[in-house]
Order: structure tokens, then sequence, then C-alpha cells
């Protein structure tokens, strides 16, 4: 076991036995204040994740909250860099911000790329749920709160989710005062990041909000051959927002956004392992004149081809509408979205070898209606929350993939090697093939979820959900190169059949728990909840199977092509494109304390997860896969833990350990994944963070925070069995703070000992046995100024 490992382990393990020891106090009220004296202890966190206003310590659900102070503190700007938060919850993204961005929590997520998966953790913004979780990869405007809800949240949001969901709520106008807010970046990378927030109340009734971003940030990687740098960001934003409220008992806000990014992003990436085309590549790349990138993963160079560029756009806009009807409260968040990504000239061999370049759109139109309302039952002393829900996403993507000057020589030789002559597989320049696929999606939900509280120290919590889902799924070649001696042609994998198929899933899923205070300031818990995440059509090239299920095309070739290279196969039927859909038994148990008079704070939670039929979304080469694993099993204990040492001075210790999170033996699924931990799970992740916030004058406080972040060694390609040894990172912070006026200095540096290490790897398309991958950040360091006046 590592040292680090250890001490963490001690850590975690010494907290747990004092909050036996020490636990004492009295419950918070749920409308306590967000701060705290130094005789009040540690402040209240007030979290909305049973749809109503309630102290963290009072939920039964794991939560970890954030707000925009400890946001920018952790730097946390996007969900990219979320594991600062909470070592429960990661985030992966690589070449396609559409397919693969991907958010884990307690090991459990959609993995892998897919163009038509929604995701296991469901990502909210103003309570409108989004079908990608890549529309939180831009850099946050404007957020006031962030909040990580753990295991299926079905009965109390219109999405269902089986992993978890995770909630950001933008800062609200206010009729009361004015607000003007400025928070700036710069760093290395020449990194520059920008935003202003201005709220203005025009009435007793109405106010308005106008938040505006701007950001960029140099690649990390540099081309060997040009040094001009790779995966470059520049992102413009805006937020406008009207709050009208035309009584006391009514509101509407209206929430328009507009997001626009780009780069030369993403396909900048290291060798992780190198195949038996590795020679080949290197020797192509030389024979264009250009240099070999450096094999030392520490100078984050590549060589690529082709000008490589990345627009993404992320509108729409929401209308939030609360009545109160004395008793009860209805709600009402109607969305429109709209989100598009664009690639074009990439450079999909990942290397300097000019063999052929990739061009990818992908468009979202989305629209919700979601009605929630709450009510107070006092003659069952409960709390009832009813809900419906809607929403209809449609798809439409398309490819063009042309081969590039060396394609030829590139086959000719790695087929010669296999007794081929040169030139009996053709791949001139220019596309060989262009592909249209689309998609939709409607859900139809209702659910219910009700607490009722027997006496003052227990709570039994109920609720049940029906859901409805229908996915729609296409794929054509509206062209595919018509020569039968055309190389994917030759190699049996393309043009695979085209298809138009759908499929519908309804389920019934709910929630069980109790809550229990034994004493003041020791809350318990049990809950069952019961998850469900729908099926879909994969829409992909190959979705429907390869040549030999595309009958017209695979008979169409000269009898001769198919004697020599399929040995007079018959054609065979398509394949169904469809995967079923994925249920979670989750079972929790957990406690919340509070000690040493609310100085502090100790959160635990064990869970239990039984997975059927779990989703794993797969690249292989060249070729996107959805398989269903039978059943897997996710278990483990995560604890959270906060203490304020002296006046000004907290010490944080949040701990995951999975010793288990597996898929069970199952010869349906491929052999790297059969009885074989889950992906992106370490077995224990963990952080430590001291934060100060000190008063040195009557006008000034030293600010500064130093977090250790570890993670164990976890499987990082979904489909071989490559590995990341443990990572520990150190982040600092260090400034000052003047609290008359809202005014905050820091200097801050990310990774300060410049750790190197890989966050995925994959299959390099067309080289067998190759795979790259991408690295995590560098060491980075800058200085912001946060004020608000």
């Amino acid at each position: 076991m590592s040292i680090s490992r250890a001490y963490l382990l001690a850590a975690v393990a010494g907290i747990c036995l004092s909050t036996a020891a020490h636990a004492q106090g009295a419950v918070a009220p749920a409308n306590a204040a967000d701060t705290a004296t130094e005789d009040q202890g540690l402040a209240e966190i007030i979290v909305t994740a049973q749809r109503r206003a309630e102290n963290l310590q009072n939920v039964p659900i794991a939560i970890t909250a954030a707000n925009a102070d400890t946001l920018a503190t952790a730097r946390v700007d996007n969900i990219a860099n979320i594991q600062a938060i909470s070592p429960s919850i990661t985030f992966r993204a690589t070449n396609i911000a559409s397919s693969t961005a991907n958010v884990i929590i307690r090991g459990l997520g959609t993995t892998g790329n897919s163009r038509s998966f929604e995701g296991s953790v469901g990502v909210f913004i103003d309570g409108v749920y989004r079908t990608r979780a890549a529309a939180a990869l831009q850099n946050f405007l404007d957020i006031d709160n962030l909040q990580i809800l753990r295991g299926p949240q079905g009965t109390l949001f219109g999405k269902n989710t089986t992993a978890g969901a995770l909630l950001l709520s933008s800062a609200a106008p206010s009729t009361d005062r004015s607000q003007m807010l400025v928070d700036m970046t710069v760093g290395t990378y020449e990194t520059v990041l920008v935003r202003a927030a201005a709220a203005v109340p025009l009435s007793d009734t109405l106010a308005v909000r106008i938040a505006g971003l701007a950001s960029t940030r140099k690649g990390f990687y540099t081309d060997a051959q040009t040094g001009r740098d790779l995966n470059g960001d520049k992102t413009q934003a805006v937020k406008g927002q009207l709050l009208f409220k035309p009584s006391s008992d009514v509101s509407i806000r209206l929430i328009a956004d507009y997001s626009r990014g780009g780069g030369n992003c993403c396909y900048a990436t290291s060798g992780f392992t190198d195949g038996p085309t590795q020679p080949l590549v290197n020797a192509l790349t030389q024979a264009l004149g250009l240099k070999l990138p450096s094999a030392r993963l520490s100078d984050f160079q590549q060589t690529l081809n082709g000008n490589g560029r990345q627009t993404i756009k992320d509108y729409g806009g929401t209308a939030l509408i609360d009545i109160n009807l004395g008793n009860s409260s209805l709600k009402s968040v109607t969305a429109l979205r709209r989100f598009s990504l664009d690639q074009r000239d990439m450079d999909p061999d990942f290397s300097g070898a000019d063999i052929f370049r990739y061009y990818e759109t992908f468009q979202s139109r989305f629209f919700s209606q979601e009605l929630t309302l709450n009510s107070k039952i006092e003659a069952l002393n409960a709390d009832l929350v009813l809900g419906g829900f809607f929403s209809d996403e449609k798809l439409r993507m398309s490819r063009v993939l042309p081969w590039a000057v060396q394609a030829q020589t590139y086959w000719d030789i790695l087929l010669g090697a296999a007794g081929i002559p040169a030139g009996t597989a053709q791949a001139p320049v220019g596309p060989w093939a262009t592909e249209d696929m689309r998609g939709s999606a409607k859900s139809y939900a209702a659910f219910a979820h009700m607490d009722f509280a027997i006496g003052s120290r227990a709570n039994v919590i109920a609720g049940l959900r029906y859901s409805m889902e229908k996915k729609r799924g296409s794929f054509s070649n509206p062209y595919f190169d018509p020569n039968p001696l055309a190389v994917f042609k030759l190699l049996g994998a393309q043009p695979g059949p085209a298809y138009n198929r759908s499929t519908t899933d309804k389920a019934l899923s709910g929630t069980f728990g109790l809550q229990f205070r034994p004493v003041d300031d020791v809350m318990l818990y049990a809950t069952y909840n019961r998850g469900f995440k729908a099926g879909g059509v994969n829409i992909d090239a190959n979705g429907a199977g390869t040549l030999i299920n595309n009958a017209a095309a695979y008979n169409a070739l000269p009898a001769a092509i198919r004697a020599g290279f399929f040995g007079n196969a018959t054609a065979q039927a398509p394949l169904s494109p469809i995967y079923k859909p994925e249920t979670v038994n989750a079972f929790e148990l957990g406690g919340k304390f509070q000690y040493l008079g609310r100085r502090a704070r100790t959160n635990i939670a064990f869970f239990y997860y039984d997975l059927s039929n779990l989703q794993i979304a797969q690249f292989v080469g060249l070729r996107f896969t959805v398989l269903n694993a039978r059943a897997a099993k996710d278990y483990g204990v995560e604890i959270e833990n906060l203490f304020e040492l002296t006046d000004g001075l907290t010490l944080a210790i949040d701990g995951t350990y999975i010793p288990h999170a597996k898929y069970a033996a199952d010869p349906n699924i491929d052999a790297a994944l059969s009885g074989s931990r889950f992906r992106f799970a370490p077995k224990l992740s963990g952080n430590i963070a001291l934060n100060l916030d000190k008063s040195v004058s009557p006008d000034v406080n030293l600010t500064g925070r130093v977090q250790y972040q570890y993670t164990s060694t976890q499987l990082i390609n979904t489909a071989t069995t490559s590995r990341q040894g443990a990572v520990s990172l150190v982040n600092a912070n260090l400034g000052f703070k003047v609290p008359s006026s809202n005014l905050t200095v820091e200097g801050w540096v990310q990774n300060l000992f410049n750790r190197t290490y890989f966050t995925q790897t994959f299959a390099t398309p067309l080289q067998t046995g190759d795979e790259n991958g991408y690295l995590g950040a560098p060491r980075t360091y800058g200085l912001r100024l946060r004020a608000t006046f």
C-alpha cells in the first residue's frame, strides 16, 4: 500500500471513530442562515434536493453542495474539474463532446462513446434536464450553486436517472437590490477568463439580470512540427433573466442564454501502447517531412495533419413559473434548447501520417415541460410532491470520411504483409463515405413523492414513478464508394445496412425510505430506490451490422471477390441496433452527524447497487457499439467530513471506497469486460482540503486553500484492460479578501507537482493493437480577482 493511500485510509478511519464519540447538539432549523458566527459553529448548507429548501443535514440523500465562491476557489469553472468538489464524482470527455462527455458517480455512469446515449447521471440546469453532459462542459456562467445527488432520483425529478443528478442553479434577479459581479482569471497557457453580471430592479415587481463570459486558453499540447498549440479553446457566452412578481404568490422568471465555444480541439493525444503498425505510422510521418512527437509524455507533443476546428453552440430559453396556493405551491418549468457541434478537417488517425480526415456534425433540438405540485398535508403530517414530465428531442448527425494522401500507401503496406498484392484494396484521395444519422426521443413520466413525519424524530419516505420512453434511430449512406475494391468492402467492415428502427420502454420505479433522529444533531436513514434508464437505438454506421449484413451491397460484389475474401459466405440478415433498458436496485444506509458544538460535521453513506442490463458503449477501431451487461454489482462507502479547527480555518476530509464494481461473467459482452471491474471506478479516491479565511486586520482577511487529491489505480479503456496507476495531485490558493467591499484576490496553482497521467485511452483507429490516450492537465497557475458590489 502506498504511503499516500495509507494516510488517507487512516484519516478516514479516524474520523469514523470520532463520529461515534462526539455526536451531540440540536437539529438546525431548515430556514437558518447560510453563514455562521464563531459561536454558531459551521454554517448550515441549504439544499433543494427534495423540492423544498432544507438543511443538508436533515435530508436523507447523500448530497454534496457548493456555492459560487466555493466553486471559484476550487477552480471548478466547468464540469471538467468537478472531482475537486467530491471524490465520488468524475467527468470524462475525449475527442467529441456530443458523444463522449460522461459523468460518473460512485463508479456508475455512462461510459464510452455513443451518439444515442443519455447519461446515467442527469444534468439539470435551472431545473431543465440536459440530454448531453457536454452542455455543462462550457464554462459556468452566473451559476449560484451546485448540488450533487447520489443514486436514482426518479421520484423527484422529471427525467429518471440511475446513478445520480447534478443540479446547477443560476443566480436570480432580485426586486430588492442591485448587484454587480466581476470575476477575472489570468493564467498559464495564455488563460484568460472574464465573467461579469449585473442585476437591477426595475420596479417593486420587475427585475433583470444580465451576465456575460469570455474565455480563451491555449492547448496543453503543441505540434512537434509547427509549434502551434493543440486542443485549445475560446468561449463566449451571455445570459439574460427577467423576473416578474405581480404578487407575493406569483413569480415568473424567464431565462435566455447563448454560448459558443471553439478551437482546434480535441485530437491531440499521447501514445499509451504502441501496436504493430506504429513503425509504419512513424515512417509515413517522416516521409512527409514531419517531426515525430516526443516520446516523453510530459512534453505534451503530437504531430497532426489538417486544420481541425471544432465549434459548439448551446442556446435556449427557460420559463420558470411559481404559484403559491396557500398550503401548496405549483411550479412549471418549460424549456426549448438547441445544441450543435461541428468538427471540420479533423485527424482521426491521431498521428502525423496523413491517412484519413474527419468531418462530423451533431444537432439536437430539445423541448421539455415539467409540472410539480408541492403540498403540505396537515392531517398526515406529510410533504407531498406530485409531478408530470414530457420531453421531445430531435437529433440530426452526419459524417464525411475522406481518404488522405497516404491512405493508399498505408493500406498497400499493411495488407501486403498479409499477402494481398499492392493496389488490390483501393483508397484514392477523396471521400469514401458520407453518412446521415437521425434520432428522436420522447419521454413521458408521472411521479409522486411523499415524506411522512412520525412524531418529531422519524419520517417515512415513499415515492412512485411511471415512465414511458419512445426512441427512434436511423442510419443511411447517401454516398459510399461504388468501387468493389474499396478497402472497407474487401475488409468486410462497410457499408453496413441502412436502418430506421424504433423502440418503446415502459417502467414502474420508485423509492422507500426511513429517516430517524435518535438524538439532536444525528440523522440516520435507510433507503431503497428502483432506478430505470431507457434503452434505445444505437446510431452508427455499423449499428445493424457489417457488409455481410447488407445483402444488397454484399451480393453486388463480383463473385471472384466474394470467393477470394469471404469464401462464398452468404449474406445475413441485418442485426438489431436496439439496446435494452438498464435497471438498478439501489440500497443505501447513511448517517449525518454534527458534534463538537457544531464545529464538526460528518456524513457517511454505505451503498449497494444491483444492476441489470447495464448499458456499455464501446469504440473498437472504427465502430461504435452498445452492449448490455446482463448483471453487475457496485457497492462501497463514502464519507464527507468538515471541521472548524479555529475561527477561519477549516479542514475537509472526503473519501470514497468502492471494493466491488464489476460486471458479471457474461459471454454476450466483450471478453475484456466480462467479469471485469467497471471503467473509471477506482477502489479508493479522496480529497483533503485545508481552507483559510482569517482576519489579519480590521479590513483585510487572509485567504488560502491547500487540497490533496488521491485516486487509486483504475481501468481507463472500455474495450481493453488498460490501467492508470494511482494519481496524487496537490492544488493551492493564497490571497486576501476585503469583506467590506467583497473583493477577493488570489493566486492559484493546479497540479502543483506537475504529475503526468492518463485520464482515458482508446483503440487508435485503423491501427490494431495500438492505444492512444488523453492526459490530465499539467501544472497551471495564475491570478484571480472577484468582486461583488
